[in-house]
């Protein structure tokens, strides 16, 4: 039983790696502030959650595997709420976007919400 939680756990680990390159990846590859938060949001928080996994199942311990699992709540519950305020900001800040980016007018978005 013990070999195959610590398989699971270096699966785990790999795979949260994994998604962690990508995150690193797109923020560098990407063209404007938007899509690479958008990389680093999504793909960061599952890579480090499956870190935060893969420490749990390895430690083979219930308190450590608790405190995984709190952080890794938690990782979920901040990251996209992090990611959409930013992203806020930005746009109500005149950010510009990439050059492929398609998007709306922020002045011309905020008088039809004013509107309504």
């Amino acid at each position: 039983m013990r070999d195959i939680v610590l398989c699971l756990g270096g699966g785990c680990l790999i795979l949260g790696a994994i998604f962690t390159l990508i995150a690193a990846l797109g923020v560098i590859r990407l063209p404007d502030l938007y899509t690479r938060m958008h990389a680093a949001s999504k793909a960061g928080a599952v890579g480090g959650g499956l870190v935060l996994l893969a420490v749990g199942l390895v430690s083979l311990d219930a308190a450590v595997a608790l405190r995984a699992l709190i952080g890794i709540v938690f990782l979920l519950l901040t990251t996209p709420l992090s990611a959409h305020l930013l992203a806020r900001a930005s746009y109500l800040g005149n950010q510009p976007l990439g050059e492929s980016s398609v998007g709306v007018d922020p002045k011309t978005r905020l008088e039809q919400n004013s509107q309504a």
